[in-house]
């Protein structure tokens, strides 16, 4: 997708795990590398049915796991969410879980078992990453609601395993999509109370909340009796969303995608995932709205890119930075490291300006094997620079004369350092001290 490609979350239903999901199948992820990410996973006693179904009339994609017996639970159970609040034998099997996301309520797990679960599966560092984040945030909501620390937190309510499918299958299908920008709508949430562990709960639970309130998500009330936006729902939300989250002005709709909810409310029961793209007046003002979130008005900024690599030689990297500095890029490094199983690899660390960013890209897929490249724009503060003419007794040098406030320096340049000793026979320390000693 181009830079004018946003993804963007319509929450009028509210969110959940299984509902981004669907959204995001049917706007285009690929399935087949979802079904065999999950399959990779160290984590039984489920299988995942994909299909599509009406929803309010709606031709919607339905995400559903499909829990065995040891592991199923009360999540689209509407009699035990909202029914009779003294049914005590749903209580009893409900006693071991938390809350209402579709979890497990016979495994606990905490979050060193799920980063391990999530570290084991066959996937992209990026959706491995999101994923880890987002249980994260939740464990952040979780310990806060219940008064402990995040260490304490044990995951009845998302380290069970349909939840743990959820959220990353949510993220394998978000880093597939890759959007360059992503907007989410005000949460659409219900009212009333909802059942779970500890008795009867306020709508939103404390977990949504806490992340609410922690993210600063947009969320509004509606008339809707039951609990539209679940603590995985809101998670994600939380994790994607970015600074700048308002719609262009003016835009176009090139796909949609709907997700199907599993609770029957009075509510269309659906989220949508849109690639929109701004038209020609708000193409650029997208990405300067963004910046002008974030960054001083009027400073320097430059675009960082990195990305990981490890087969290719030294000679490819060599003629790698020779491309991307006479392309423009203001510097290029490689810092040794160390990934998966120990292999030794190389992060590659470009500079260059924000107007230069699709051209250093460019040269690092076609030069590297990289598949993948990280950006991130920065502020930076820069002395004032130039240069000067010196003449020394080896001959005309060339130097540069740094200056912030009272601050000074002077750097002998070194194509100078170097012709001067070409053409004198003399060391390059001696030479870089004369016309450093003239230049002062």
């Amino acid at each position: 997708m181009t830079s004018d490609h946003i993804l963007y979350l319509e929450c009028c239903s509210g969110i959940s795990g299984d509902m981004t999901v669907g959204a995001l199948l049917d706007l285009g992820a690929d399935e087949n590398k979802l079904r065999e990410t999950l399959e990779s996973l160290p984590l039984g006693g489920y299988e995942i049915h994909i299909s599509h179904v009406k929803k309010s009339g709606l031709n919607a994609c339905d995400f559903a796991v499909i829990l065995d017996e040891e592991h199923e639970n009360h999540d689209h159970d509407m009699n035990y969410l909202y029914g009779d609040m003294h049914m005590h034998n749903h209580d009893h099997a409900h006693e071991n879980g938390e809350h209402t996301d579709g979890h497990s309520h016979h495994v606990h797990r905490g979050l060193p078992e799920i980063t391990r679960i999530i570290e084991s599966g066959r996937m992209t560092d990026g959706a491995k990453r999101l994923a880890l984040r987002i249980f994260d945030i939740l464990a952040d909501a979780e310990a806060k609601a219940h008064g402990v620390s995040r260490e304490e937190v044990h995951f009845h309510e998302v380290g069970a395993v349909d939840s743990i499918v959820d959220i990353v299958a949510a993220a394998v299908c978000l880093d597939d999509l890759a959007p360059d920008q992503i907007v989410v709508s005000a949460l659409s949430e219900g009212t009333g109370t909802v059942r779970c562990q500890h008795g009867v709960l306020p709508i939103p639970v404390p977990a949504v909340t806490n992340i609410v309130s922690a993210y600063g998500l947009p969320i509004h009330h509606t008339t809707v009796q039951g609990e539209l936006v679940t603590p995985t729902g809101a998670a994600i939300a939380a994790a994607i969303m970015q600074k700048h989250n308002d719609l262009p002005e003016n835009y176009t709709i090139e796909k949609v995608g709907i997700g199907a909810g599993k609770r029957d409310y009075k509510t269309s029961g659906i989220l949508r995932a849109m690639w929109i793209r701004p038209l020609a007046a708000d193409k650029q003002s997208v990405d300067e709205k963004a910046a002008a979130d974030v960054f001083t008005p009027d400073a320097d900024r430059i675009v960082k890119l990195e990305a990981n690599i490890d087969d290719v030689t030294g000679e490819q990297l060599g003629y790698c930075m020779d491309c991307l500095m006479e392309a423009g890029a203001k510097d290029v490094s490689f810092l040794p490291l160390y990934m998966k199983k120990n292999r030794p690899a190389y992060e590659v660390h470009v500079i260059c300006d924000p107007c230069d960013t699709s051209r250093m890209e460019e040269i690092l897929f076609r030069e590297t094997t990289t598949i993948g490249v990280r950006r991130s724009v920065m502020e930076r503060t820069v002395m004032q620079r130039e240069q000067r003419k010196v003449e020394t007794p080896f001959g005309i040098a060339v130097v540069k004369v740094c200056s912030h406030g009272e601050i000074r320096k002077i750097y002998p340049e070194y194509e100078s350092v170097r012709t001067l000793c070409e053409t004198s026979g003399s060391g390059f320390r001696e030479v870089y001290q004369v016309i450093l000693n003239a230049a002062e």
